[in-house]
């Protein structure tokens, strides 16, 4: 199995990266991990065709992570893609999506192919195939915008993920808000951890380095002014860790089996 980095960029756009993204390719299935902004050019950029997409997976709905949806939509519909697409989010976030959806024009009677909506809650193991399987756990990046929801109208909900890829552990943390939402799976043997870059101390990463122990920790979402300073935080690490820790680029790609 692999997982490439269809975009590695934060919030802000960039010309030398796209926003955070990557796909899981396994035998059977490929699961993309969020779909920001521009996902459908950085798909064509790197060779790879919608229809290669089976599901789609979104740790929270910022317009980084989640607006390219209506876009790679169109771009399916428009290579008459036949089969189906399966949507993983969390339950609360299903009737946002759905009308997002609708809103866009996107009528569902007017594709060949269908979209089935999976949803999660936190703790509950989601099984995509038998080389893909996850666990959510809501994480604070949200935390700080539930006081303009005065109304009570929307979901906050943020996900962090541990994959379990064809048994081997690998925890995505998605966007975070604190330095404990690094250790939301604590206590498993994590393989690689992907980690964003953007909303968290650089010391915390070193310390979280030594606490999960993982073999791999990749960096991602990463701000293009921030990068040099990651660069240098990398190199100021004692040899054992450097060099278990990468920066990623887009169109990397990565063995599970490292």
């Amino acid at each position: 199995m692999k997982i490439r980095f269809i975009g590695t960029g934060s919030g802000k756009t960039s010309l030398k990266r796209f926003h955070s993204s990557f796909l899981i390719l396994s035998n059977d299935f490929n699961l993309l991990v969020d779909a920001g902004d521009g996902i459908s050019k950085a798909l064509l950029k790197q060779n790879i065709s919608p229809g290669q997409i089976d599901g789609i997976l979104f740790s929270h709905l910022h317009p980084d992570h989640f607006s390219g949806i209506g876009t790679l939509l169109v771009q399916m519909k428009l290579m008459k893609r036949e089969k189906l697409l399966k949507i993983y989010l969390h339950d609360s976030l299903i009737p946002v999506v759905k009308n997002f959806i609708f809103s866009s024009y996107l009528f569902e009677e007017r594709m060949d192919f269908e979209i089935k909506y999976c949803g999660f809650n936190g703790d509950e193991e989601t099984i995509v195939n038998d080389d893909i399987k996850f666990i959510a756990r809501q994480n604070s990046h949200l935390d700080q915008y539930l006081k303009y929801d005065k109304e009570k109208i929307l979901s906050f909900s943020c996900s962090s993920f541990l994959f379990n890829l064809n048994n081997k552990i690998i925890c995505y943390t998605g966007d975070v808000g604190k330095k404990e939402d690094l250790n939301l799976f604590k206590g498993n043997d994590i393989s690689i951890l992907i980690s964003e870059s953007t909303h968290i101390d650089k010391v915390a990463f070193s310390e979280i380095f030594e606490e999960l122990k993982p073999a791999k920790l990749i960096m991602t979402h990463i701000p293009d002014e921030q990068e040099e300073e990651l660069l240098a935080w990398k190199s100021s690490l004692s040899d054992e860790i450097r060099d278990n820790i990468i920066i990623a680029s887009d169109g990397m790609t990565i063995s599970t089996r490292e």
